[in-house]
């Protein structure tokens, strides 16, 4: 699906905002005992991200690959920057970064997913989060996830995801091992009492 241009004035779908969690018997290695946040949902298909994969590179790395910085600067990276998480996002242009964050930031490019939450793909948020300019709350994705027309909606009825209202803790949250189950307990479900079938308990 193609992402939605910022100047799109568009109805958010009744997923927009919402996590999706992958039930036990979603095949797909993709997708296995994933979290992923949904950014645009319409009949034209969904798109979101992964936010609970670890992506083996560093913000600085990401920098110096951007050539936003030298190899002297990365050194002198400030400790909000090093330490700024960058995730996998899912299967779909993976060599692409994408910035979820708070909407105390906003830019030209940025596009509102929900009331709180908008997502930028633009370098300016690169350069406003290395200098400290960035939002309060922010994760970098390399990636995303996309369905085509109606394809989410036959997963959903086929028992291969959950979805329930997402939340900004767990967004953000950066302890990826544990946001697995503690989606699931959003909705009061303990992971060892998930069917692998549906219509089984």
């Amino acid at each position: 699906m193609a992402l939605v241009s910022p100047n799109t004035q568009r109805e958010r779908g009744y997923l927009d905002g919402q996590f999706l969690i992958a039930m036990p018997n979603m095949v797909d290695g993709n997708f296995a005992r994933t979290v992923i946040y949904i950014c645009a949902h319409s009949d034209a298909g969904a798109m979101g991200f992964v936010i609970n994969r670890a992506q083996p590179v560093t913000f600085a790395e990401m920098l110096l690959h951007l050539e936003l910085i030298d190899r002297n600067d990365a050194i002198m990276l400030p400790d909000h920057a090093r330490h700024f998480p960058i995730q996998c996002g899912g299967p779909v242009e993976q060599n692409r970064g994408f910035v979820l964050h708070s909407d105390d930031y906003l830019s030209d490019s940025s596009i509102p997913v929900s009331d709180d939450i908008s997502l930028t793909a633009t370098l300016d948020i690169v350069r406003a989060i290395s200098d400290g300019r960035g939002p309060r709350r922010a994760t970098m994705l390399l990636g995303y996830a996309g369905w085509g027309p109606g394809q989410l909606e036959s997963e959903i009825a086929a028992n291969g995801w959950l979805n329930c209202p997402s939340t900004e803790e767990l967004l953000f949250d950066r302890r990826l091992d544990s946001k697995y189950d503690r989606a699931l307990s959003l909705m009061g479900i303990n992971p060892a009492m998930l069917s692998m079938d549906a219509g089984h308990a």
